[in-house]
């Protein structure tokens, strides 16, 4: 076997789980040994239209087999998996797939106009529209049923790069994350080893897989034990409760907010949820009127902590710590490391404030064509640096202080302020700004500007909407503005957001 990496998985899985159902979207049931005959088709039309080892392949589109089938057709070529953000932008978009170098884009029917003003801007060699009719000339089913079903065995190797994932940019342009096949594998043994998954689950997936919490924490750890997935392409609670008992889901991901969204729906009482053995929850810790809603039900969560560039596994918190260790994100993974730092990079005792680093086979070598990030984001060569303060307790235990790099988590997406703030400051009616994040009941943390108009202009929320509008996705736009005289800065001219948030807490006391 030369091939080593994801591109190999679902074709062993066609006969070690013949018969069991590998992929559900709606109507549709696609068994181990269809998934890997679809796989290799689209793989050969990928390779009859020129694609080969290293070159790179975007998906744009939600929840849906075809997804999984480009992901995997590409590791049976050696070829490199780009998904992308269905909320983005068109120039957003535009950005990943020309930083990227991609040759050819799959995209979902629903997507067209999208993909169409994306490719305006960065034009693609090729591209794939996922529609259900394969008579279609040149869509993604024709291409499909026209093709070889031969199995391909390409070399692979662990190292080699599988996906390209774009993190939210901290300066400007967003980074390209260099995510190998060995990073995904070992991410999905942490799971595998430390939340028990067995060859009976059944995942619901109803957070899109184009992130990577999505794809690592549950969709390939499921995939590589044989078990299930069940897909959805975008969250509606009453679609989830329902999925529940019609597929007996035994593992759940999701953010705060989703959770308290299904506690919240009427049909919640009257749903047997008896099937469901883990429910797994990112991007902040579960707050207690969610945590008791469930537990009311006989559940309880599995917390943790991790990014992007950790394939995205580096904590994980179990079940039954989740009230002792309260607000904690866990202990390291398995196979993963974790130190807490002063600025000087030296370990810090327990209970004691600095950056989280770290280290194991499931962190990135680097980032794409970002030398220059690559280099600043290791300490000692192999030991992230997450960006993130937390401090680490007698037993190892990970907890979260703050954010070192002023990220902002809405509904489990991804802001950096200066991105928006950049945005922002293309109008002239703006003379300075700061973007945080401030606390919100629904979803965990909204985007806030505090705005320093021109002199003599006037700016008003819906200014900055309209003009971020088309610019930025929708969930980067401030929900809320403040407009001040002035902003509080160092003696270095450096914005202090720590008294802006702390003024923005004040007046909601008041």
């Amino acid at each position: 076997m030369l091939n080593q990496g994801l591109g190999s998985w679902i074709h062993k899985r066609r006969v070690k789980s013949h018969g069991q159902a590998a992929v559900i979207d709606g109507a549709v049931t696609l068994r181990y040994e269809e998934l890997a005959e679809r796989i290799d088709r689209l793989a050969n039309a990928l390779a009859g239209a020129g694609i080969g080892r290293g070159d790179r392949v975007a998906y744009l589109g939600n929840n849906h087999p075809a997804f999984l089938e480009t992901l995997f057709a590409c590791g049976s070529l050696g070829a490199i998996f780009v998904p992308v953000n269905t909320r983005l932008a068109p120039r957003e978009v535009a950005f990943a797939l020309q930083d990227s170098g991609t040759s050819l884009l799959v995209n979902a029917r629903q997507l067209e106009s999208l993909a169409v003003a994306a490719t305006e801007i960065a034009p693609v060699a090729a591209r794939l529209v996922v529609e259900e009719n394969p008579e279609t000339a040149g869509s993604y089913e024709a291409a499909i049923r026209s093709a070889s079903a031969e199995h391909r065995d390409e070399p692979v190797a662990l190292e080699d790069t599988a996906i390209i994932l774009y993190t939210s940019g901290t300066t400007g342009n967003p980074k390209g994350a260099i995510l190998t096949h060995g990073n995904m594998t070992w991410n999905s043994l942490n799971v595998l080893v430390d939340y028990d998954v067995t060859s009976t689950q059944v995942a619901l997936m109803i957070a899109p897989m184009f992130h990577v919490a999505s794809l690592g924490m549950g969709a390939l750890p499921t995939l590589l034990k044989g078990g299930t997935l069940v897909l959805q392409d975008r969250f509606e609670p009453s679609a989830v409760l329902a999925a529940i008992e019609r597929h007996g889901v035994t593992a759940l991901s999701g953010v705060p907010t989703t959770y308290q969204m299904l506690a919240e729906h009427p049909a919640w009482d009257a749903t047997d949820l008896s099937s469901i053995r883990m429910l797994t929850c990112g991007g902040s810790a579960v707050p207690m009127r969610v945590l008791e809603a469930y537990e009311a039900r006989g559940l309880s969560f599995s917390g943790g902590y991790g990014m992007t560039e950790t394939a995205p596994g580096a904590t994980s918190l179990q079940p039954e710590y989740s009230r002792e260790k309260a607000g904690s994100a866990g202990l390291a993974h398995f196979f993963t490391g974790i130190r807490v730092v002063d600025a000087l990079g030296e370990d810090l005792p327990a209970h004691e404030v600095g950056e989280i680093l770290i280290e194991g086979p499931n962190v990135i070598p680097g980032y794409w064509n970002r030398e220059d990030a690559t280099a600043s984001s290791f300490q000692d060569g192999t030991w992230f640096k997450s960006g993130d303060m937390g401090y680490l307790d007698d037993q190892g235990f990970l907890f979260i202080s703050d954010r070192l790099k002023d990220m902002i988590i809405s509904g489990g997406e991804n802001v950096y302020p200066a991105q928006v703030e950049q945005a922002i400051m293309e109008l002239p009616a703006v003379a300075s700004v700061a973007v945080i994040g401030v606390p919100d009941e629904k979803w965990g943390e909204a985007v806030h500007a505090v705005i320093v108009p021109a002199e003599g202009q006037h700016v008003t929320r819906e200014d900055i909407a309209a003009h971020l509008d088309g610019k930025l996705a929708r969930y980067k736009i401030p929900r809320t503005i403040e407009v001040v005289a002035d902003l509080p800065r160092t003696a270095s001219g450096k914005i202090r957001k720590t008294d802006l948030r702390e003024s923005h807490r004040k007046s909601t006391l008041a």
